[in-house]
């Protein structure tokens, strides 16, 4: 006899609430096997294809493709088939508990990603992965698994639901309160007969064996709801798009324009996450700002020197954000207070050993700041591949979240929108930022006389917390120092 069981949206990660649907994978009624993805979201740090740890036949999707789901709300439900001997602890491996690796939630009883029986369910185990991310696992080790037969399953699902013949009956009871947990339905068809009227299966109690509810049931309700009766209402269906409306606009002058309409996006994914980031900064950091003009002309000769070698001696192309990058982390090894954080409960600042570095890079999701792990082990071409990998991973949205977190210290290359400077705001929780504006050719001093030279401006925004405005003005004058001398960095080689 099939179970049905109820897989929620697990905790992906690093702190994350909420998930929005991109692209279903399956459909009700399909076959799925463990660990198989089922559905595609999108969070606050990347797109990923989410498994289910049960395998057997989709009875029900929760949320439309486009809607926003919190950690912890039904994903879908599957009927799964019962081993025959239920007393043996290695035909099943039961609900899913422990911690998950890689930053990933775990499936539990209470939290996300939990799955349960729905009433009515045998009495036996059912097997599962335990596994809530593609990629990431359970700590414990999983019992002896069993692949379920697609065959034996999409049989046994009729065979639980016989279709009652559709006779005048009085409506059922309605439940007061909507229990959370599975709801006792295998059909399809009866959920997409429920669906289609907006009748929530968890406050109807069903005249079947066990309570599962059966057709005759829905279409009682139904006709009670068109005759008037109170029939409740389904709290899984969607909630339609939000249109434009005409709101009252405040003008210039103070007064106020009627029937203009106003768009409203709202503040959710890569979006919603960088809002809520730089305004926890702006609350939380009493930063300041410095900044310096350099001249960039020898470190521009130093680049065109090393891409121009070959033979070899050739290697990939070093780019000028990893020559920043590698000032940077040649700077945090003399001024260590800009690597660090602060622990706001311990009134403390804590230095970090390893640096990792963050680069702001702009993609068609948003605004995402990847990161280039031990930063402070890597020279200048490895770092160069891995911003390059790093990139190409954002443009496509397959950044991971563990490529996302975790950064001690950000550079910022706004040059490349063609700008010259900005005070930009600091990447919460770290303690520094390192603007880079663009290099253009201007009118600079050298060696007594005027000429043209190829001119940066570099802006640092630092916690005041952490440190003065000394060492600050230490750290960003040593920065400049180097991209006008790069010599200097043969010290730290």
């Amino acid at each position: 006899m099939p179970q049905v069981l109820e897989f929620k949206l697990p905790d992906l990660g690093e702190g994350l609430t909420e998930a929005e649907i991109v692209r279903w994978l399956v459909e009700v009624g399909d076959v799925v096997a463990i660990d198989q993805p089922v559905v595609e979201v999108e969070t606050a740090k990347a797109m990923v294809e989410v498994p289910c740890p049960y395998g057997g036949v989709v009875t029900a999707r929760f949320g439309e493709e486009g809607s926003e789901l919190p950690v912890g709300a039904p994903l879908l439900t599957v009927a799964v088939s019962v081993g025959a001997d239920a007393g043996s602890s290695e035909e099943g491996a039961g609900a899913a508990s422990g911690s998950g690796s890689g930053g990933a939630g775990a499936a539990s009883g209470s939290g996300s990603g939990s799955a349960g029986p729905g009433p009515g369910a045998g009495s036996g185990e059912v097997e599962s992965s335990g596994n809530v991310l593609v990629g990431y696992g359970t700590g414990a080790p999983v019992a002896r698994r069993r692949r379920v037969r697609p065959t034996a399953v999409a049989a046994a699902v009729p065979a639980r639901v016989p279709v009652a013949p559709v006779v005048p009956v009085a409506a059922p009871d309605p439940v007061p309160d909507a229990v959370p947990g599975p709801v006792a339905v295998v059909s399809p068809l009866v959920r997409k007969l429920a669906r289609q009227h907006d009748l929530d299966l968890r406050k109807l109690a069903g005249s079947g064996r066990d309570g599962l509810i059966l057709r005759a049931d829905v279409e009682s309700a139904i006709r009670a709801l068109a005759e008037g009766a109170s029939a409740p209402l389904s709290a899984g269906a969607a909630a339609p798009e939000p249109e434009a409306v005409p709101v009252s606009v405040a003008s210039s002058a103070g007064r106020t324009v009627e029937g203009s309409a106003a768009q409203r996006i709202p503040l959710r994914g890569v979006r919603g996450a960088v809002a809520e980031k730089l305004s926890r900064s702006r609350r939380e950091i009493p930063d300041a700002t410095c900044w310096v003009d350099a001249d960039a002309t020898e470190l521009m000769a130093a680049r065109a020197a090393m891409n121009s070698v070959a033979g070899p001696a050739a290697g990939p192309k070093v780019s000028v954000l990893a020559l920043l990058a590698r000032i940077c982390t040649a700077a945090l090894a003399r001024f260590p207070e800009l690597n660090s954080t602060v622990d706001l409960e311990a009134r403390e600042i804590v230095r970090l050993p390893e640096v990792h570095l963050g680069f702001a890079a702009q993609t068609e999701r948003g605004l995402v700041v990847p990161v280039v792990r031990d930063a402070q082990a890597r020279n200048a071409e490895s770092i160069g591949a891995e911003i390059a990998r790093l990139t190409e991973a954002a443009r496509a949205g397959r950044l991971t979240p563990a490529e996302l977190t975790g950064g001690t210290f950000t550079l910022n290359n706004y040059g490349v929108f063609g700008v010259d400077g900005s005070t930009p705001i600091i990447n919460h929780p770290e303690a520094a930022m390192l603007g880079v504006g663009r290099i253009v050719p201007k009118p600079w001093v050298y060696q007594g006389e005027l000429a043209v030279r190829q001119v940066v401006q570099l802006s640092l925004t630092f916690d005041h917390r952490v440190c003065d405005g000394g060492t600050a003005g230490g750290f960003l004058r040593y920065i400049a120092d180097c991209v006008e001398q790069p010599a200097v960095l043969l010290r730290t080689l």
